[in-house]
């Protein structure tokens, strides 16, 4: 697997520290687009999700809590029941438009383990952990693409609107 490969080679890249800038919903191809933005730089970085991961990071960010645990609160609870950590979680790689993604669980002896992940529900774990989130510079470069960067340049805080 592509994902495995790249965790031997890592020691060479760098990973930009990034937040949650938005959700939006994008009509062109009726999918949610979860916006990231570097926290020390401009960089910024779209992924379109589906409906289903969307709600979910929505739910999070807004701290509603559900009457039963989602999947995502399952998994934390799973990680935190068995008292291990998520340290971190990153955006590994781009292959034909799709992201990969590994969410970091700290073994207790200090080391991790990157378990294979998308990286919307990466996130939608790491809002509910409070885990950083990083991105491989080398996707921040992939994803150049001026007609998309000219799109999410327009965009107005209207256009955000309400996801649920």
């Amino acid at each position: 697997m592509i994902f495995k490969l790249l965790l031997l080679k890592r020691g060479a890249y760098l990973f930009k520290q990034m937040k949650i800038e938005g959700l939006l919903f994008d009509p062109r191809s009726n999918m949610y687009i979860l916006l990231l933005k570097e926290i020390n730089g401009n960089n910024t970085l779209p992924i379109w999700i589906g409906k289903p991961e969307a709600d979910s990071i929505a739910l999070a960010l807004g701290k509603i809590v559900t009457p039963r645990p989602l999947t995502h609160d399952l998994i934390k609870n799973v990680i935190t029941g068995i008292n291990m950590k998520v340290t971190k979680v990153v955006i590994t790689e781009i292959v034909d438009n799709t992201y990969y993604a590994g969410i970091y669980i700290d073994k207790g002896d200090g080391s991790e383990i990157p378990i294979d992940s998308r990286p919307s529900d990466a996130i939608a774990v790491a809002i509910r952990i409070n885990a950083p989130i990083f991105v491989d510079e080398q996707v921040i470069e992939h994803k150049n693409n001026d007609e998309l960067e000219d799109w999410l340049k327009k965009l107005k805080p209207e256009d955000f609107g309400n996801i649920m």
